[in-house]
């Protein structure tokens, strides 16, 4: 059973929530509601999510600084920040955002269709990256066992399979960035060097575990 992401909505003012829950979910996953950016470093302690949507205006600790803090952590580094302001400052502000980690940078009020897609593209991303990271460990597990040959054949047999799977979400990953790379703006730069990281990293370990490859080969 596949399992549901999480997104993590971030907003001070709870009709704000209630409206990024009634926007967000028609996608079908589980919406973690955070009121400050303290509420949202402890839902991030013990929980991944697919996506952060982070409210910029907030009282005490503001949408920069959570990012700030997010980013700082090992664990949560790499999940990828919308940033959601009810204020255009200009251009210095929008490049704060990106200079912050976000991936995207949204003006309220934003067209929900727009914001249902761009969080959509990420829970796939997020989905994906998730399964082929089980059927590595599994086939892993599988061929560090010393199985029987029928089990070998078997195991690389699920070996191609995923490096199909992964090919066509690289495939997949490079559409989305040429078609990012007409828009020049900060978000696609950053959009595009995220995926490039998640699928540079599964394209190795991947490639670790053909016949042949690390210290055992020969």
């Amino acid at each position: 059973m596949v399992q549901k992401a999480k997104i993590l909505l971030v907003d001070d003012r709870p009709e704000n929530l209630l409206a990024l829950e009634a926007i967000l979910s028609a996608l079908d996953q589980t919406l973690v509601r955070a009121s400050s950016g303290e509420e949202a470093l402890k839902a991030l302690l013990t929980d991944d999510f697919a996506v952060i949507l982070l409210d910029v205006q907030m009282p005490g600790m503001d949408g920069f600084e959570t990012a700030a803090h997010i980013k700082r952590r090992e664990r949560t580094r790499d999940i990828p920040i919308i940033f959601l302001t009810a204020i255009n400052h200009g251009p210095h502000h929008t490049f704060r955002g990106y200079a912050a980690g976000a991936v995207d940078y949204i003006s309220k009020p934003f067209d929900p269709w727009v914001l249902r897609a761009k969080v959509s593209v990420f829970v796939e991303l997020y989905m994906k990256n998730c399964q082929l990271r089980e059927q590595a460990s599994l086939l892993r597990l599988q061929l560090e066992g010393g199985r029987p040959s029928s089990e070998a054949r078997e195991s690389a047999g699920l070996l191609a399979e995923l490096s199909a799977r992964l090919a066509a979400v690289e495939e997949q990953a490079e559409a989305l960035s040429k078609q990012l790379d007409e828009t020049a703006e900060a978000a696609a730069v950053a959009t595009a060097a995220h995926l490039e990281r998640k699928l540079t990293g599964l394209r190795r370990a991947l490639d670790a575990l053909e016949p042949g490859s690390g210290s055992g080969a020969g």
